[in-house]
């Protein structure tokens, strides 16, 4: 599944070869360094490092910087999405969901900025006052699923069963769009090897797939 990384107050996995920090019985005195033990590949001994062994970061391809800058936008528009729900409807099924969807995406998308920047890369693919250009100035396609300037203007003026129509079918749209970007992650060669990116990417597509049903049970109810 790509390299894992566990940080303990004693030691540490590292990546590639893979370490793991135990306390021998002296290493546990006060006083005393704990002892840094690799595991050996199948078939060979273990191998004792130096004490300051430290842990470090696995490697990271662009295409996961790409899609945790893109998922914190993609993310916004749905949480902008759900904070109309409260004024234009009185359904409680779709407050209900508005709520579970702005929680958990607004939970990752502070994990993705946190993430981002323990890596020290920008939490942003858009200059200030540019959000249709990327860091390097040139021209973003736009991401999939994310609706249109048209699409949003409908929704904020729609009210009711209107309102739920729309918003249903703009959100399974939306989730579907992120089901495409993590699709196209795990197509990328050297992607998503982070094992806290895997799981987080991992997460999404079952979480936005069960949400996906549970809008088109919605949407075929109110017709």
């Amino acid at each position: 599944m790509g390299c894992v990384l566990l940080s303990a107050c004693v030691g540490a996995c590292l990546c590639s070869p893979q370490v793991r920090a135990q306390e021998s019985g002296a290493g546990s005195s006060v006083g005393m360094p704990p002892v840094v033990v690799q595991p050996g590949a199948p078939g060979e001994p273990t191998r004792t490092l130096p004490a300051n062994t430290r842990a470090t970061l696995p490697p990271l391809a662009a295409a996961d910087i790409s899609f945790m800058q893109g998922m914190i936008m993609h993310h916004s528009q749905a949480v902008e999405m759900t904070a109309l729900i409260e004024s234009h409807t009185g359904n409680k099924h779709v407050r209900m969901l508005g709520a579970k969807i702005s929680s958990s995406q607004g939970d990752e998308i502070r994990m993705m900025r946190r993430w981002l920047a323990a890596r020290g890369k920008a939490t942003s693919m858009s200059m200030p006052g540019m959000p249709d250009m990327g860091l390097e100035g040139k021209t973003m396609a736009p991401m999939p699923g994310m609706l249109t300037p048209e699409q949003m203007t409908a929704l904020r003026a729609a009210e009711g069963p209107e309102f739920d129509r729309l918003f249903l079918m703009g959100m399974i749209q939306h989730h579907g769009g992120a089901l495409v970007m993590v699709k196209d992650l795990f197509d990328t060669a050297g992607a998503a090897q982070d094992a806290e990116i895997f799981d987080f990417v991992t997460e999404v597509d079952n979480g936005q797939r069960a949400e996906i049903k549970i809008m088109q049970k919605m949407l075929e109810e109110t017709h």
